[in-house]
């Protein structure tokens, strides 16, 4: 988590956004983005994923040494 919050930290503020300006584009509180910077673990999904679509960040899973059926 602690990798995603520095990605988070960074891609913001190149793009010029405060804490505040991100939370209303993603419309989540301020509390969540500052948790996701702050590298908390308990960070929902759902909320994580609009803030990384609004940032422009993309995510890939994928399984370790398993096929999907």
């Amino acid at each position: 988590m602690s990798e995603i919050a520095e990605i988070v930290r960074s891609e913001r503020k190149h793009q010029g956004a405060t804490q505040v300006e991100l939370s209303q584009m993603a419309n989540v509180g301020v509390r969540f983005v500052r948790d996701v910077e702050d590298g908390k673990s308990s960070v929902q999904l759902d909320k994580l994923l609009k803030v990384l679509s609004i940032l422009g960040i993309s995510v890939d899973l994928q399984m370790n040494g398993g096929a999907c059926a």
